[in-house]
């Protein structure tokens, strides 16, 4: 692989490392999203504060009202709904292109899923988990861009997920011809194969009759397809497949033993015994031993910079 990567766009949440501004007061670092300042290009927002409201401040709240859910700060009294999607739909029309979203999570305006709703403004347990009105406004907006929490991330595999999207993504928008997007799914054939095989079919279907079409209809058309295929973590089938489509480039090769070797790896992998890192090696270094280019290329064993595949799970 190329060790050239562009560098994403990210919007992230403004109090996870870049300024004091929660409702407290506080600066909350975060590893991860400290480790990928030097290969991302973050945009800090804190939609509480761009609404005017202090640091610190009185804590706000959601409250269920009939099938909606409004936000509210009980110490004042005051309802903060229409300021929040007021801004939300203006910073997020303004935004221009970017490749993801890490939000705060449990936080009334950038959770994703689980900011606590009440029943009632000022008192009493929480009665259900939702996004916050800034997330919920960034779903809507952006439905197949890759979202994250900070707390999310700390899972090995998720935030694999994550960067390997961002980052495809990102290099996906620096192709500038056909020639240039044919390589680009070439590249990553298997890992959108370990993904989802039927959108990765229609991928390859888009490209054969793409000739005679605006090139940037193309372009957007396959980012498309390549969000939506990349939507979910791999599963565990698929990815021995792809792995074993892999393996197949040399199989006339290698030793009855070699061969025994991977088929075993393979299934302890199926099994979860191993972690998918240890059948991607073995099938690198074949790749370089019998000058395998094509395979060597494949995104998947490097989805996203070397360096950033060194953090681990907290």
């Amino acid at each position: 692989m190329g060790a050239f990567w562009p560098r994403p766009k990210v919007v992230v949440s403004a109090c996870l490392g870049f300024a004091a501004v929660r409702y407290s007061g506080e600066l909350i670092p975060d590893r991860i999203v400290a480790a990928l300042r030097e290969h991302v290009d973050f945009i800090p927002v804190c939609p509480e504060v761009e609404i005017g409201l202090g640091v610190p401040r009185p804590t706000v709240r959601l409250v269920r009202e009939g099938e909606g859910v409004r936000m509210v700060q009980p110490l004042t009294g005051e309802d903060l709904t229409g300021r929040m999607q007021a801004f939300s739909q203006g910073f997020l029309a303004s935004l221009g292109q970017v490749e993801g979203f890490i939000l705060k999570n449990r936080s009334p305006s950038c959770a994703l899923k689980d900011a606590k709703v009440y029943a009632y403004a000022d008192r009493g347990g929480a009665v259900a988990r939702g996004p916050g009105l800034f997330a919920k406004r960034v779903e809507e907006a952006f439905p197949l861009l890759p979202k994250e929490d900070e707390g999310r991330l700390t899972s090995a595999r998720i935030r694999s997920h994550f960067l390997a999207r961002i980052f495809g993504l990102a290099r996906l928008r620096e192709v500038r011809d056909l020639g240039g997007l044919m390589a680009f799914h070439a590249r990553y054939k298997l890992l959108l194969h370990a993904h989802h095989q039927a959108e990765t079919r229609g991928l390859g279907r888009l490209l054969a009759e793409a000739k005679g079409r605006p090139f940037l209809e193309v372009r957007g058309a396959y980012e498309e397809g390549f969000l939506r295929a990349t939507r979910h973590p791999f599963r565990l089938p698929a990815m021995a497949d792809a792995l074993l489509h892999a393996f197949g480039y040399f199989k006339k090769a290698l030793s009855p033993k070699e061969k025994a070797h991977f088929l075993d790896l393979l299934a302890d992998f199926r099994e979860e015994r191993v972690p998918l890192e240890a059948p991607l090696a073995l099938l690198r270094s074949w790749a370089l031993r019998f000058g395998e280019d094509y395979l060597e290329a494949q995104a998947l064993f490097e989805p996203y910079p070397r360096p950033l595949m060194d953090l681990r799970s907290s």
